[in-house]
């Protein structure tokens, strides 16, 4: 009988096995490990690599021990942790976890676009204040929503947005037309468009070309009655930059699930301003999601079994799927 592959599953030391695994446990041997030790000898052995712990400069450490590895798969749909020169110049490929947080994405995106048009944060401080204060509130219908990132989180995030009314446009690295978005339009006409938006979404992997995209200059460009949600990749925002943005007025509020430091820290002016929401790097983690990506890799799993084309393939140079 020919030996089975042999996975490593890269798993953080407080994280628990990757679930969802159990339908080819009888197809391969899987061996977690949670040190750079552990990490050495099982790359020495493995025909795949899951990363489930985006330690970076554990694995570039460890990277040279590999010898028959033919795939590297990572439990997120952000891969920009992943890529170190030598696996981006390997001929190794490399598929990510794309579609399995859409929709957690996207309805996080929806509820905080309701929560600033009801003025949520408002009612839950004068609930704490016990003060009765009577407002209006906004209707998002007919609202523009400008997605910065028009790939498959961000087509997600169009469609619910366009069914609850907004009128909804992306960018993408090159304009097309798309039967989602009311428009796409190339990258750089950013600067261009932000100021016609009353909420601008950013969803866009983490590349040289995004870092730091949002920065004095864009926040300048903004209406002051916008408001920015980012469930992209943290330093794709300027933190110091957005928060002198939110002192000016220059936009009128945030939310906010990624920073380029985390966790936040502490001290940052952020977590007192009463515009801003902030979460804790969680708005794609529905229940059972840990699951959802063991099952998803094993789907893939199946198909390298039978030499079929691997799914979800990450074009390393560019630093995303698709």
């Amino acid at each position: 009988m020919p030996d089975l592959p042999r996975i490593c599953v890269l798993t953080a030391a407080d994280e628990p096995d990757l679930p969802g695994l159990e339908g080819i446990a009888d197809q391969a041997e899987i061996r977690h490990v949670r040190d750079e030790d552990e990490l050495r000898a099982g790359l020495r052995e493995a025909d795949i690599l899951v990363v489930t712990d985006f330690r970076t400069e554990m694995l570039e450490r460890a990277w040279s021990e590999r010898t028959r590895l033919d795939w590297v798969h990572a439990t997120s749909a952000g891969v920009d942790a992943l890529m170190f020169p030598g696996l981006v110049e390997s001929d190794i490929p490399v598929t990510n976890a794309r579609g399995v947080f859409n929709l957690g994405i996207a309805e996080y995106v929806l509820g905080a676009v309701l929560m600033f048009a009801k003025d949520t944060l408002g009612n839950l401080r004068y609930q704490r204040e016990h003060r009765w204060v009577h407002r209006e509130t906004e209707l998002i219908r007919d609202r523009r929503a400008l997605v910065v990132g028009a790939g498959s989180i961000g087509t997600d995030v169009a469609r619910l947005l366009q069914a609850a009314g907004l009128q909804v446009e992306g960018t993408s690295k090159e304009a097309r037309a798309d039967r989602v978005f009311d428009a796409v339009h190339a990258n750089d006409r950013l600067h261009e468009l932000l100021p016609d938006f009353d909420f601008v979404v950013i969803t866009a992997p983490l590349t040289d070309e995004t870092r730091g995209l949002f920065d004095s200059h864009a926040f300048e460009r903004m209406d002051s009655g916008a408001r920015l949600i980012n469930v992209g990749r943290g330093p794709i925002v300027v933190t110091d930059h957005l928060v002198d943005a939110l002192d000016a007025g220059e936009i009128a509020g945030a939310a906010m699930d990624v920073f380029d430091t985390e966790p936040l820290p502490g001290d940052s002016p952020l977590w007192d301003m009463p515009n801003v929401m902030i979460s804790a790097h969680m708005a794609g983690d529905f229940i059972g999601w840990r699951a959802a990506l063991g099952e998803q890799f094993v789907e893939n799993f199946r198909r390298w079994r039978r030499g079929d084309p691997l799914v979800n393939l990450v074009d390393k140079r560019r630093g995303y799927a698709g």
